[in-house]
Order: structure tokens, then sequence, then C-alpha cells
């Protein structure tokens, strides 16, 4: 498939490195059946990393601090939660699903994180002149109502590649965006691993 290749240059230098794991900005509490959390990932639904397991945190009521590429997408509702995920290297995760009001709402919101995600590699070079970034659409995955997988690799002038893996899947009224990063570039990332990723998350939502 082919890569989206996304070029500015300028003399400003990037202002942040792209990997760095997600916190939590809220602690777990008890939910009402009305606001229970939905599914989450375990870490053994994430690709094998070759040399570490991965550590799953708590599942977390609300947004994590960090959304690359939806930032400001998600809803700060009573049904938003969150849980990230690391290995003992760079590789690290995240995944935030969303109770919607109804089937149409959470389309919409489905719909508008893929154009986010779609988007995302020139929203950031906006913010980051003179960096370079690229992005690939790698098709839909046959699981709940719907499913889309992207890549994003940005590149602060010298300093480290960053690759991101987004599934966008919808399931019902729920609405679910996982992230897989690490250092490297879009022929990095495990693919074929993070539909099989997708898939589980759409089972578990």
């Amino acid at each position: 498939m082919r890569t989206r290749p996304i070029a500015v240059a300028a003399t400003a230098v990037a202002a942040t490195a792209l990997l760095t794991s997600a916190t939590a900005t809220a602690t777990a509490a008890p939910a009402s059946p009305r606001t229970a959390a939905p599914g989450f990932l375990t870490a053994d639904d994430l690709p094998p990393h070759a040399t570490s397991p991965w550590y799953a945190g708590p599942v977390t009521k609300g947004l994590p601090e960090e959304l690359f590429c939806v930032d400001g997408a998600l809803p700060k509702r009573p049904g938003a939660y969150h849980r990230t995920f690391h290995t003992e290297y760079d590789t690290h995760a995240s995944q935030v699903a969303v109770k919607t009001a109804s089937a149409k709402a959470a389309g919409k919101l489905a719909a508008k994180l893929e154009k986010r995600v779609a988007n995302c590699a020139a929203d950031w070079l906006r913010d980051n002149p003179g960096s370079t970034a690229s992005w690939d659409d790698y098709g839909t995955v046959e699981a709940g109502n719907s499913a889309h997988i992207y890549g994003v690799h940005t590149a602060p002038p010298e300093s480290e590649h960053g690759v991101n893996l987004f599934a966008v899947v919808r399931k019902g009224t729920k609405v679910t965006v996982v992230r897989w990063a690490q250092m490297g570039t879009l022929p990095d990332a495990p693919v074929p691993a993070f539909r099989q990723t997708t898939t589980m998350a759409a089972a578990r939502l």
C-alpha cells in the first residue's frame, strides 16, 4: 500500500517529541450500570513485542492526558473511559472507549475520529514547521458495525521518527479508538497483527 508523504520546510524547530506514554487524568471509580465501562483490550490482545511483554494499566474513567491525533474530538462525558499499555522499551499503546446516547451518535463520533486521524499528519505539520510526516489508510476490518485502521508517521527535525497505528471501531452505541506507537516509520508498523487487535477491540467492546 502506497504511503502518503507530507513534508514542510521551515526554520522553526518542532516543539515536542511524539513518543510519550499517556497518563491518566482521572482515577478509577465504581460505575453504575447505566455508565458502566465498555469492555477493553487486555495486554495479550496487542501486537506482540519482540523482546518485552505488554503491561496494562487499569480501566480508568475519563480521557487520558495525551490524545495524539484525536485531541478535542472525544467528548468528556460520564461514558468515557481509557486504558494505557506499555512495554519495557519505547512501544506503548492506549485505548479510549465512549458510550454515546444512540447508534446514530456513535456513527457520527466514529466518522469524526476517522477524519481527524486521516488529517493528523497534515495537522501535525502545521504545528511543527520544519518537520516531515506521512500517513496511510490500511482499510477497514470486518468487526463491530465499522472498523478502520490508519497509520501516521511523524519526524521532527534532527529527532526520532515516530510511527502510530490507529483503529476506530463502532459497535452499537459505543465507539473506541486504539493507538499503538513506537519509534520508527510506517514500514515498521505491525499492521497484520494490529488488524487482529482491532477485531479483539470490537469483540470486547
